[in-house]
């Protein structure tokens, strides 16, 4: 059913702000798009997930819904899954009780989302594109992070319901984590007992480079406030941390020389 990510999407208060500081991260411009309905986005694509952008640029309800999204803090608000057919990606979220809502059809597109009780607080789209999107030569996403109070809950709705392939289960430092596979990413589920049974939360995302050095002294030069490069949990992996200019999004840049 689900064959990768499309996009994730991000919420912001200041859109050209916002874009700029992705392009910086990405090393990657960024294309902007007409405002609807009172919002206004901007696009930057990688190898294997776009970044959607988004922020409140005038009247309509869907900026007013988007600004009191806002008043929580900008960050994640959604993740849109890439399938091969649409319709029968609705049937089978029918048939697993995610009670997804009707199929809209936009400009080269087909999509849908999943109730977002059922998903259990993570907003999750389906989209089914006429054409595939270009692919950029930008290294890509390697993972996104869910946090979640309740480790089974979350096994069954990746792993049972969307069908991901689970390819890690353990315990690590402490916290277990559980990885799904996405494509050529992974949807990384990390249990977090402070949020007991509320609601998941769309957290973080992990970026490849080529070369965690070099990245890091190009963002340290812009101003960015990096850690220092140091070995990965996973085995032949580098990795560093973006403190800030993220739009509130937890990041982590990754050099990956064994990939599975």
């Amino acid at each position: 059913m689900i064959t990768g990510f499309d996009n994730v999407v991000i919420a912001v208060n200041d859109l050209d702000a916002g874009a700029a500081a992705y392009e910086m991260l990405l090393g990657q411009r960024a294309t902007h798009a007409d405002a609807r309905d009172g919002v206004r986005g901007a696009l930057i694509d990688t190898n294997n997930i776009a970044v959607e952008l988004i922020a409140p640029g005038g009247d309509g309800e869907t900026a007013r819904r988007l600004r009191a999204t806002l008043e929580e803090g900008e960050g994640l608000k959604s993740l849109v899954f890439s399938v091969s057919d649409i319709d029968a990606a609705y049937r089978r979220c029918e048939r697993v009780g995610l009670a997804p809502e009707l199929i809209k059809d936009g400009d080269g597109s087909r999509s849908f989302r999943a109730n977002t009780e059922r998903t259990h607080g993570v907003r999750l789209f389906f989209l089914q594109r006429s054409e595939q999107r270009q692919v950029s030569p930008v290294q890509g996403l390697d993972h996104a992070v869910i946090r979640t109070g309740n480790a089974e809950r979350a096994a069954a709705l990746y792993g049972a319901r969307l069908g991901l392939d689970m390819r890690l289960d353990r315990e690590v430092m402490g916290r277990r984590l559980m990885f799904f596979r996405c494509g050529d990413a992974i949807v990384e589920i990390v249990h977090d007992p402070a949020l007991a049974d509320s609601h998941d939360k769309l957290w973080g995302l992990s970026w490849r480079v080529a070369d965690a050095d070099a990245t890091r002294a190009r963002l340290a030069n812009a101003g960015v406030d990096v850690s220092d490069v140091r070995t990965g949990m996973k085995p032949g992996t580098r990795v560093f941390t973006v403190r800030n200019k993220t739009s509130g999004v937890p990041t982590l840049m990754i050099e990956n020389s064994k990939r599975d």
